[in-house]
């Protein structure tokens, strides 16, 4: 099998009315994203999605469409789409950085393997170690009523665990936190994420009032590149200290294990820039003697089902403990495939399909396509 050619399609889809979300890094309303197809010879297709975001990784989805066509395809074409190893290596070679990008192009190299197989990606890792993954919902740092409003939505639902954005203004943080504990009440497990907003003497300040709110995790409480910082701010508090913008590459994960600067490792293939390093970053932190969690950029539905494989079957990512962020379809006003995927409210399955197990919808794409 060759491939033939790769398109890159821009879209944009809203967050549902409600459930547009705010972090330290700004406000997320809608979603500019990149949807990839990767046409073979034989006439199977991969789909993959590149979430960019020019905030959390510099990309946008302009830039994400010229590399793919102008630099990434060239590279790709006439090449065997199984030998995913020697692909990574081409893409690292005619450009640097831009991981959504190349985790786009790498999850539908998976999802052409896992067709061409006839199973699931899950399969191709090695198998399930879990047949469905706990999740949790994310309250925005909104001023305390919409935030305390939110949760109670979440609540009603029927989910069992929540994550509180922070990482603007300390009070208001852990007042915001403090209403979404008081109207949870002490069985809901609650993570905290500042987006790397706090400086060290705020996040040592602030986890020292929410360490009494009875927190599961403070996830990127302080800048990324700083891991001596982030190691001081873990030494200071009770709160398990989760690594996020800190982690995007292998190197990154070595740096932060080896300082000790984290208890947990946020992982996901888009950050990550593919679903083999996530998975090489996982083997770090567990030789580390660190667990890691599923994160998310709010993916739509390609994304979320190549995490959800990649969630079921790594054993270093510990779900149990820290639900992860497998929700990105459920703020969205479409996900962008036919068979919505199955997602919480406590649980999410990935789907049984060959490959990533998901279709693209022609008519959600030519709504949202830019």
């Amino acid at each position: 099998m060759k491939i033939t050619s790769i398109e890159a399609i821009p879209i944009n889809v809203p967050l549902k009315q409600g459930l547009t979300t705010k972090t330290a890094h700004g406000e997320h309303i809608e979603s500019p994203y990149v949807i990839i197809r990767v046409h073979t010879d034989e006439g199977l297709v991969g789909l993959g999605e590149a979430t960019v975001a020019p905030r959390w990784s510099g990309e946008t989805s302009a830039s994400c469409v010229d590399a793919i066509h102008n630099l990434i395809a060239p590279a790709l074409t006439g090449q065997d789409p199984a030998r995913i190893n020697l692909l990574r290596q081409k893409m690292e070679r005619v450009i640097k950085f831009n991981p959504f990008t190349k985790a786009a192009v790498e999850m539908a190299l998976w999802d052409l393997a896992g067709k061409a197989a006839g199973v699931p990606v899950y399969q191709l890792l090695g198998g399930r170690l879990r047949d469905e993954v706990p999740i949790k919902m994310v309250v925005g740092a909104f001023e305390v009523d919409k935030a305390r409003a939110l949760a109670e939505k979440f609540l009603d639902w029927g989910v069992k665990c929540l994550k509180v954005k922070v990482g603007l203004n300390p009070a208001d943080d852990i007042a915001r936190v403090r209403a979404v504990r008081e109207l949870a009440g002490p069985d809901i497990p609650i993570g905290v994420d500042a987006n790397c907003g706090w400086n060290a003497a705020q996040a040592r300040y602030a986890l020292g009032e929410l360490a009494k709110l009875d927190i599961l995790f403070a996830e990127q409480p302080v800048r990324a590149d700083d891991p001596a910082a982030l190691a001081d701010v873990r030494r200071s508090t009770t709160i398990p200290i989760m690594a996020d913008e800190s982690v995007f590459t292998l190197n990154d994960a070595f740096h932060v294990t080896q300082q000790h600067a984290a208890d947990i490792i946020s992982v996901y293939p888009g950050k990550n820039g593919s679903i083999q390093e996530t998975i090489e970053i996982a083997h770090v932190a567990r030789a580390a003697g660190i667990v890691c969690h599923m994160g998310s950029n709010l993916e739509l539905g390609i994304g979320t089902a190549a995490m959800l494989h990649v969630a079921v079957a790594e054993a270093a990512i510990d779900s149990e403990t820290y639900p992860a962020d497998l929700i990105g379809p459920l703020y969205h006003d479409a996900d962008l495939i036919t068979e919505p995927l199955s997602l919480g409210p406590v649980m999410a399955k990935p789907p049984t399909g060959p490959g990533l197990g998901v279709e693209l919808d022609e008519e959600q794409l030519k709504r949202y396509r830019v």
